[in-house]
């Protein structure tokens, strides 16, 4: 680990949150553990995806990633020094039940048992992750999401990790993203496991909902207080006024939003799945019941953003009905921002994160307590002679973030913490290792952690936050 002195770049300003406010970073298991085969572990639609030629940038996998599974004790270290409140991690399905079902994988339960405990004593309090994008494969082989019994797989699953970790995590988290789960990784393709569907991707997103309530009802007969779902919602713009346009960004709404906030905060379907889908949207797989288990009550709701989407109407991709994906909705994006775009491509915009905090919460006025569980910019940092990583752009981002969601306390939206995405530059999915989201630099070829000036950012925020709860 690099001893690098602190840097403080004058762009630094410190955002004020209420006494009580948590702060705090995450990290996901494929992203960082590596030893992907390594004490019973199993395989995951990760693992076959990223193997498979093609599907991510210079064939990159999360065999190794950041040897979390190994360095875990530094890391923790690094978490300690930051002065973080809570620290969120996922667990590998498969880690646990290789096969996706069938008695706990001692050895996986002891890692995180380890690391729960190494977390405690430097004073972070652990928020898990239940599901993190990293399904074990052979579930995935008897249909996926898109089968009912891997929403009743992951409650034997969750109770295997509860009965576990229960007496010392505090914040659960049943699912992480399940737009993405399920439209990137089931119609668009782009994401493990790579499919290209229409009704099989709506399908699976119902039953990552009903997997949610499940996991939910097993967390509660457990004991535990604090439960949650972390979702992507996205601020949506209409292109222009026009009909059409607005068309298009109720389809989009449907699409990112409401698919989820629906169930889960009014206990009914999106209203306009029929104009969003047509026949895709056949209901098939839904049963009686399901949203009353989707819609058990919860403590809290994550909410991972990173920028605005603005929408117009445009023709189906796919003239062939029979051919379309869930993702085909008559919609194109446009990029009408103007402003700094991340190593991502996306837009800079954190007026738009104070917007959706602030709708979520007109909309839903039953929604419960918000934690900003990811919020993060890949940049280009530069490593400087003597070691510093300077990542100005990320202290910016951050800093102006962290401001939006502490404009939107002040309009009234109840948001309790902030989760910075990411603590350690990682694997990211597709993309493989050419974009780094870390306040802490990876070296890949030799594993060296070295904090960033957003690292160092990020440990004045927290002692400016805590100094001033004291005045009050």
């Amino acid at each position: 680990m690099s001893s690098t002195s602190p840097h403080s770049p004058d762009i630094a300003r410190f955002p004020v949150l209420p006494p009580g406010f948590v702060f705090g970073t995450a990290t996901a298991s494929y992203q960082i553990e590596g030893a992907h085969d390594e004490d019973g572990r199993g395989p995951s639609i990760w693992d076959t995806f990223s193997h498979t030629p093609g599907r991510t940038q210079g064939g990159a996998t999360g065999d190794i990633a950041c040897d979390h599974y190994h360095r875990y004790p530094e890391d923790v270290e690094l978490l300690r020094r930051l002065g973080v409140d809570s620290y969120r991690f996922s667990v590998a399905w498969p880690r646990i039940q290789p096969q996706g079902t069938g008695p706990a994988n001692a050895k996986g339960l002891d890692f995180y048992d380890r690391l729960t405990d190494t977390l405690l004593e430097a004073g972070v309090s652990p928020a898990v992750t239940l599901y993190h994008w990293d399904l074990p494969q052979a579930l995935e082989d008897r249909g996926g999401w898109r089968v009912r019994e891997t929403a009743e797989a992951f409650a034997e699953y969750t109770r295997l990790v509860v009965e576990r970790l229960g007496d010392r995590v505090g914040r659960w988290i049943t699912l992480n993203e399940p737009f993405c789960s399920a439209f990137v990784g089931y119609a668009e393709g782009r994401h493990a496991p790579g499919a290209r569907e229409g009704t099989g991707a709506l399908a699976a997103a119902h039953h990552l909902l009903l997997a949610h309530g499940n996991a939910v009802r097993v967390l509660r007969e457990a004991g535990a207080s604090q439960v949650g779902i972390t979702l992507n919602l996205d601020r949506i713009h209409a292109a222009s006024s026009s009909p059409a346009d607005l068309a298009a960004l109720r389809r989009a709404e449907t699409l990112h939003n409401e698919v989820w906030t629906e169930p889960l905060f009014n206990g009914r379907y999106p209203t306009d799945e029929s104009e969003t889908w047509g026949e895709l949207a056949d209901g098939s797989y839904r049963r009686d019941g399901d949203l009353d288990t989707i819609g058990t009550p919860l403590d809290f709701v994550g909410l991972n953003f990173y920028r605005p989407l603005t929408v117009s109407d445009a023709p189906y991709a796919e003239a062939d009905a029979s051919r379309r994906t869930a993702m085909d909705i008559r919609v194109a994006e446009s990029d009408p921002y103007g402003t700094r775009h991340t190593t991502m491509g996306w837009p800079v915009v954190p007026e738009a994160f104070t917007e959706l905090l602030v709708d979520l919460s007109a909309r839903y006025p039953n929604l419960p307590p918000v934690y900003i569980t990811e919020n993060g910019s890949a940049e280009a940092d530069t490593v400087s002679p003597d070691g510093a990583v300077r990542d100005t752009d990320r202290v910016a981002y951050l800093r102006d973030h962290v401001a939006a969601v502490s404009a939107a306390v002040d309009a009234g939206v109840d948001v309790r913490g902030y989760y910075c995405w990411s603590l350690l530059d990682n694997f990211e999915w597709a993309r493989g290792y050419g974009q780094r989201f870390g306040i802490v630099r990876v070296d890949y070829d030799t594993q060296e952690r070295t904090p960033k000036d957003s690292y160092h950012w990020f440990r004045e925020l927290i002692t400016v936050n805590r100094a001033s709860t004291q005045e009050h």
